[in-house]
């Protein structure tokens, strides 16, 4: 019986990869490129510093230092004028008798504003949120989710986590509990390949948490 959930963030619980996605497109498009939201998909679940050092590298952008500047500033724009949760997530969460943690790739402080933001701050005390910034390696290495089972004997039988990019589920896997993949977050375009999910590690994947919970509810 699945007794605990571990969800990621970024993209399962709150619906901020699109978010991401569109401010480095804005800040491309203003400098005369023509590119989509969907162009910079492939990032999600990485940390924002390091798909900033991939654009540089990708963009030859000389002033690596403004361009972090910039592209904090427009991601911070964005999340606080338009986050919002993942459809489903509340409904689902709001239901569900499971113990809840959170494992992200996100900072603490970062994941605390965005749970009040969305309303959603009731359903994770501090104790239960686990970020990059607490362990020594971020995702796709395990320790996130090492850190979360560790420090709350969890039982790995009795665990699932659920993730929405390649570099999570890849974390997930290694970290032992069965990983199941959410497309429910609006990154997740209509024909998106979900072998990104498969490839490294997600048993099953969902398009919903409708899907999910009667997959969860079955176990």
């Amino acid at each position: 019986m699945i007794k605990n959930i571990i969800f990621d963030f970024d993209g399962v619980i709150v619906d901020s990869e699109i978010l991401a996605s569109r401010a480095f497109s804005n800040y491309f498009n203003n400098k005369g490129y023509n590119l989509k939201e969907e162009d910079f998909y492939s990032y999600s679940g990485m940390k924002t510093v390091q798909v900033i050092d991939m654009l540089s590298i990708k963009y030859n952008i000389d002033d690596k230092k403004k361009f972090t500047h910039d592209i904090f500033e427009l991601v911070s724009q964005v999340y606080s004028n338009d986050l919002m949760a993942v459809e489903g997530f509340e409904n689902f969460i709001s239901n569900s008798n499971k113990d809840h943690f959170i494992g992200s790739n996100s900072n603490k402080d970062r994941i605390i504003a965005g749970l009040k933001k969305v309303g959603l701050s009731k359903y994770f005390t501090n104790e239960k949120i686990y970020s990059f910034d607490m362990v020594k390696r971020a995702k796709p290495d395990p320790d996130i989710y090492l850190k979360v089972i560790e420090e709350n004997n969890l039982r790995l039988e009795e665990t699932i986590i659920i993730e929405d990019s390649g570099i999570g589920a890849k974390a997930g896997y290694m970290a032992g509990p069965k990983v199941y993949g959410l497309t429910a977050g609006k990154h997740w375009y209509l024909n998106r390949d979900k072998k990104e999910l498969y490839s490294n590690g997600a048993i099953n994947v969902f398009d919903s948490y409708l899907n999910l919970s009667k997959a969860i509810e079955e176990k």
